[in-house]
């Protein structure tokens, strides 16, 4: 039930109320990820392949201008996530955006950003498999019987661990999490220093001294115009996915008022310092053409400097990054499945949870579906990544346009005093959202017009609508039973029927909308 059915339902004087909505999905977390864990979570969740790995090729393709299209992407991935603390702070759910659509516009758009987000964390998987593969294969030349190794059993010997991780406990997550992230921002501030470092002393690269005088010296700020940069903003928004992953991690944090809003803060203070600033520094280090496809564009600094096994180390630390990323996705998807199950819109198995209070089912069902990776990198290695990321970058413009209609609603209902909004908000609302909306349309064509990764990644979109309108009228007669009391989970997690009295009872109770204390 929507926030609009239940505001409707009431008398008048109940509807000039303040209401807030409490989910069914979020009975049952344990409330143990701590402030430090969630600020890591934050961090590790905005840095990952897409900068480690898609750089490279990025840079290859464009030059230094891609400095500006990480810059823009940073401004409206600001507004994101500005819009997404505002409706956590509202309020916290594991559910994240998924539940703030139900909240808001009811089951159907629910239905839709949860079985679009899944997806797009399925195709990140893919993507961060593909990279873990990668990250191995450079490390042949140093451990022989990795060349016997196919990149396909990698990617399965990688997914294996990361789901037996999340398996544990959300406090075992969250610490390993920790440390992941840690040493993501470990290599980011490693590669700042060291960069920083050789800028500011001149100290000769490959025969080449560092400085702005490289970026003249080899065709200025668009060496190859200014469409390849343009072009480039679809594979820049990638890079910037999983920012939305702390709305998720709030369902499950401690003092979520306090941390919440720090935790934000430092996503946008990082996007600004290892985004665009590792994308300058390498633009000022190396001539763009010194970036290889397929290989961090870190390795290639450190190998290039000369400093013996600087890039065995580093490529590491991209490996555990790429662990990082894939670990959040399936933590991710396994509660936004269990917040589908709960109302309907997912088979009734994915609502099971262990004693830990983690949604093994859904975990399970990510891992599954996750194998479609491997079996990419069986067949497609060259290309397995480039085709996730198209994909992911579709599907995620798709999860953070249901950000911003959320928060835009929401903004909506507290300019006619239905409810109150946080003190922490959305800066330039509503008009920074509707600009950000219409970001989105222009990323979309410029996917669109990437032939034919892109071109073929937007063209399925229409076939993946279908598969959505067909699921939803086969689950809908399952929503609207529980949301009618009709049907329920009982306690040992099972779907079940109810007696007219019992779903009069079960109505009456169902956690739905409440008037603020």
């Amino acid at each position: 039930m929507s926030f609009k059915e239940s505001v409707s339902a009431g008398p008048a004087n109940e509807r000039a109320s303040r209401v807030k909505y409490v989910g069914a999905e979020d009975v049952g977390y344990k409330k143990t990820l701590r402030a430090r864990q969630i600020q890591m979570i934050a961090i590790g969740g905005a840095i990952g392949s897409g900068l480690f790995l898609g750089a490279g090729a990025r840079l290859s393709e464009a030059g230094p201008s891609l400095v500006f299209a990480f810059a823009v992407c940073g401004v409206f991935a600001w507004f994101i996530i500005r819009a997404l603390g505002e409706l956590v702070l509202h309020r916290p759910s594991t559910g994240s955006f998924v539940s703030y659509a139900r909240e808001f516009y009811g089951e159907k758009l629910a239905y839709a950003a949860g079985w679009m987000y899944w997806t797009n964390w399925v195709t990140v998987a893919i993507a961060e498999l593909t990279a873990t593969a990668l990250y191995l294969n450079f490390f042949k030349a140093y451990v022989p019987f990795l060349g016997d190794v196919p990149q396909w059993a990698s990617a399965l010997g990688v997914l294996a661990i990361i789901t037996g991780i999340n398996l544990v406990s959300v406090k075992i997550f969250g610490e390993l999490e920790f440390w992941f992230a840690f040493f993501k921002v470990a290599a980011l501030v490693t590669f700042l220093c060291v960069g920083v470092y050789m800028v500011i002393f001149g100290t000769p690269i490959d025969g080449h001294v560092p400085g702005f005088q490289l970026i003249s010296d080899h065709g200025g700020w668009f060496p190859y115009g200014v469409m390849p940069a343009v072009i480039l903003i679809q594979g820049v928004v990638f890079a910037y996915g999983s920012i939305e992953l702390v709305g998720t991690a709030a369902g499950e944090a401690q003092d979520v008022e306090k941390v919440m809003p720090k935790a934000i803060r430092a996503v946008v203070f990082r996007i600004v310092v290892f985004y665009v600033g590792t994308i300058l520094l390498l633009s000022l280090l190396m001539p763009s053409s010194s970036y290889i496809p397929g290989v961090s564009p870190l390795v290639t600094f450190f190998g290039a400097i000369g400093v013996r096994g600087a890039d065995a180390i580093m490529n590491m630390v991209l490996f555990t990054a790429a662990i990082s990323s894939l670990n959040a996705g399936i933590y991710t998807t396994g509660r936004i499945l269990r917040s589908l199950a709960v109302t309907g819109s997912a088979p009734p198995f994915l609502v099971k949870m262990n004693s830990n209070g983690v949604p093994f089912a859904g975990i399970m069902f990510t891992t599954i579906a996750s194998l479609v990776g491997v079996a990419m990198n069986a067949f497609l290695p060259g290309q397995a990544f480039e085709i996730a990321m198209s994909l992911t970058a579709i599907l995620m413009l798709g999860a953070w346009g249901v950000i911003i209609l959320c928060q835009l609603k929401l903004f909506k209902l507290s300019q006619q005093g239905l409810i109150e909004r946080p003190k922490f908000r959305m800066m330039f609302a509503p008009y920074s959202g509707y600009a950000t909306l219409a970001f989105f349309v222009l990323v979309f064509i410029l996917i669109a017009c990437d032939y034919p990764v892109g071109t073929y990644s937007a063209a399925s979109i229409p076939f993946y609508a279908a598969v959505l309108v067909i699921g939803w009228y086969v689950v809908r007669g399952r929503v609207y039973g529980i949301a009618n009391g009709k049907l329920k989970f009982d306690e040992n997690q099972e779907l079940v029927s109810t007696t007219t009295a019992e779903a009069n009872e079960e109505l009456a109770v169902k956690p739905t909308l409440k008037e603020a204390q």
